[in-house]
């Protein structure tokens, strides 16, 4: 056996090596022949060139290499083997590049015509359906990776629902990307139109959308590229947008085939799936000729396919897709089979094996399953670390302008550039200004967040801070000690904000917490922008009053509850008051945390608490006058004096922080001031109170200890708040500054 099996294989080989050669000199003898190249296709007979005969030449060799090729494969596969030396069960098939005629055809074709490459600034158009939390991340990661390689303008066509609205517009519009356009559409419209279609897919009513885009996209829009959210691009899309140009007059829809064995019904006893052309086609990466969808009455087909599948098929597994394979079944003309590394899914099966075997050809992973992340497949590190990549990449550098291409400015960056205009860059503090205009990426809602359900008394009230990396601790024992709404802004970089994720994910506290908003401000300049972060915070609140508070302090137990009661009680819905929390401290890094009012002051009487900065900055709190505050057991209003900072619960539609102030220095104390000059009564609350924990020292204070200009600015920009107050409150405003100036 193994005799006649080697013989059979030097046979191939020697016919193989004859049949190349018999081709190589009847090719010659045709041109010395002719006194011209043979070798020329017949659209350059007519121009006889010898530049023309050489590329020609060469294109014709790069030919038979390939032939070559497929035939080392081809006996490779024999064997058992790769060209590579790698286990092949089966070869892939061909494409439907490849299956238009003859091969003979397509080289021809290939020689006449030259592909036409996507014009520098031709606008590509992508669309997209994304609704909730979690796929508003997935598109960012998305988006990251499109921008890295693009070289066009990009137009995004989002089609949301209103979590995903707020969060994704939001952050498109902080981003400031150029030569980026962003069009939304409002999912609830499109409802009616599948929502008759039973979907047993876990994308649920959204997974069925992709159908309704010629329906739902502007009528003037004559193609798109349409992905899944879970998708990562390895390649500039525009060399996705060019394969339009290779549709014939009949095909509208481009696909990558399926490389799941789902659609062959052959994963489980009694397993049917709906009708498909052989492994069907894998919808996560659609390119769609929308003008000649609509021609042919798109709208109409595919709901007259889904109704008749459904008579017996009862609903749909993967949603949009069960019904795109059931219409290509009966037409199949309509679609372009795309290469398979347009939509690598990743997968432990064989086919998708082989599609990515080799890397230079990987353009588009498709993570088509919330589990493929873990999916134990030997190729996995390779698509995860890809992935990772652009998870984690800082998109602060995607804001690159496209040179050559001109693009109208949008509102936000005309604003932002008018702002740096007016900075003197020769101004020693130019760094502290240019912080107060700094253009930072905003995502809102980064975790799934209930919508709020509004109480009967009107008196819920919602704790707001800011927090860092190096904050993150303190998240778990401000949830055990405060049970009502809280609105966090987060100060991170792309990275930081996927570590923050991930100890989400694992912390069992946090994750039985449903009132918890979490919005991340993506790091940008030198300096910490607090009053950015607070003015997030507060600006994305349900509640009708905030408690306005820092990320380091634990507030005593029951004090939720306790303020819902004062609210009522000193009826702020008619009245403007702020009720003050009094604030303490320990430098214990272990505290036994007092339950009562009676042991917190035993603990002052004892040392193991203080007046909250009593060694170091008493006048920040002494107004709240301590001492009253021990004995009595009745609200008390206190007045304003200089350099004033408490904690406080005020109405949402509260004055919000001046955003001149970063860093360290005057983030509180000028809100304070504002409150004060817009009459705001302020009103210690005799039985609440709040602890600070200890902590190493921040970096922004360590600057202003340690920075002779930083103080002077910080000097300087304290006047500048006084001349503007001056100029907001005319003269009621003029004991700010004389208070100043008495200090």
């Amino acid at each position: 056996m193994l005799c006649s099996w080697r013989g059979k294989l030097r046979f191939v080989l020697a016919t193989v090596a004859f049949v190349v050669l018999l081709t190589w000199l009847y090719l010659f003898a045709g041109s010395l022949e002719s006194g011209r190249s043979f070798l020329v296709p017949p659209c350059f007979r007519d121009q006889p060139s010898p530049h023309l005969q050489q590329e020609s030449l060469k294109e014709r060799l790069r030919t038979v290499e390939e032939e070559n090729h497929k035939l080392r494969v081809q006996l490779g596969q024999v064997q058992g083997r790769g060209a590579d030396g790698s286990s092949v069960s089966q070869p892939w098939p061909a494409s439907a590049e490849d299956g238009e005629g003859t091969e003979q055809k397509r080289r021809n074709r290939s020689d006449c015509v030259k592909q036409r490459a996507v014009e520098k600034c031709e606008l590509i158009h992508v669309a997209i359906v994304c609704a909730g939390h979690n796929t508003s991340r997935d598109v960012v990661t998305l988006v990251k990776s499109i921008l890295f390689h693009r070289k066009n303008p990009l137009h995004f066509h989002l089609i949301t629902d209103s979590v995903a609205h707020e969060i994704l517009q939001t952050l498109f519009q902080s981003w400031m990307v150029p030569s980026l356009s962003i069009s939304f559409y409002n999912a609830e419209d499109l409802k009616t139109e599948v929502s008759w279609i039973p979907n047993k897919h876990y994308s649920g009513i959204y997974g069925l959308m992709k159908l309704t885009l010629a329906r739902a996209l502007p009528s003037d829009l004559s193609r798109v590229i349409v992905l899944d959210t879970d998708i990562t691009f390895a390649t500039d899309i525009a060399e996705l947008w060019a394969v339009f140009q290779k549709f014939t007059d009949k095909q509208v829809i481009g696909l990558v085939e399926n490389q799941s064995d789902w659609y062959l019904g052959n994963l489980w006893k009694n397993h049917k799936p709906w009708p498909a052309l052989g492994r069907g086609f894998n919808t996560g990466v659609i390119l769609l000729l929308l003008d000649k969808l609509r021609r042919i009455g798109w709208e109409q087909l595919w709901r007259l396919t889904a109704e008749r599948e459904l008579m017996s098929m009862l609903s749909t597994s993967l949603a949009d897709q069960d019904i795109f394979n059931a219409v290509i079944k009966q037409m199949p003309s309509l679609v372009y089979q795309l290469p398979c590394y347009w939509n690598v899914q990743l997968s432990d099966h064989t086919r998708s094996e082989i599609c990515y075997t080799e890397v230079s050809d990987l353009k588009v992973i498709h993570w088509n399953s919330p589990s493929k992340l873990h999916v134990k497949n030997k190729h996995v590190e390779l698509f995860r670390n890809l992935y990772l990549t652009f998870l984690e990449y800082d998109g602060n550098l995607l804001r690159r302008e496209l040179f050559g291409c001109p693009s109208p400015a949008q509102p936000e960056s005309l604003k932002l550039q008018q702002a740096l205009e007016a900075l003197d860059e020769d101004d020693e503090c130019y760094d502290l200004r240019r912080e107060r205009v700094a253009a930072h990426r905003i995502h809102l809602w980064f975790l799934q967040c209930d919508t709020y359900i509004p109480t009967t008394d009107g008196a819920d009230v919602t704790l707001v801070a800011q927090l860092s990396m190096d904050r993150l601790q303190m998240l778990e024992a401000i949830c055990k000690h405060w049970e009502g709404p809280i609105s966090l802004a987060l100060y991170m970089s792309d990275a930081e904000a996927q570590q923050f994720l991930r100890y989400a994910e694992a912390s069992e506290v946090l994750q039985n917490r449903k009132n918890i908003g979490y919005h991340v401000v993506y790091k940008e300049g030198q300096f910490y922008p607090v009053n950015l972060l607070r003015n997030v915070a507060l600006s994305h609140v349900a509640t009708p009053y905030v408690f306005l508070t820092d990320i380091d302090f634990l507030p005593m137990y029951g004090l939720y509850e306790y303020l819902r009661k004062s609210i009522l009680q000193q009826d702020m819905a008619a009245k403007k008051r702020a009720l003050i929390v009094p604030a303490f401290e320990t430098l214990r890094y272990r505290l036994t945390f007092p339950k009562s009012k009676a042991e917190l002051l035993s603990m002052l009487d004892m040392g193991t608490l203080y007046t909250f900065r009593y060694h170091v900055w008493m006048k920040g709190h002494a107004p709240t006058d301590y001492d009253k505050w021990r004995t009595m057991t009745e609200p008390y209003r206190v007045e304003w004096a200089a350099d004033f900072e408490p904690y406080v619960v005020v109405g949402r539609d509260c004055p919000k922080y001046d955003q001149r102030f970063v860093g360290f220095g005057w983030n509180k104390v000028s809100h304070i001031m504002e409150l004060d000059a817009q009459e705001y009564e302020l009103v210690v609350l005799p039985d609440a109170f709040m602890i600070h924990m200890p902590h190493a020292p921040s970096f922004d204070i360590s600057k202003f200890r340690s920075s002779p200009t930083y103080r002077h600015c910080l000097k300087t920009l304290k006047e500048e708040f006084h001349q503007d107050m001056s100029r907001w409150y005319g003269s009621a405003a003029l004991k700010y500054l004389t208070a100043e100036k008495n200090l």
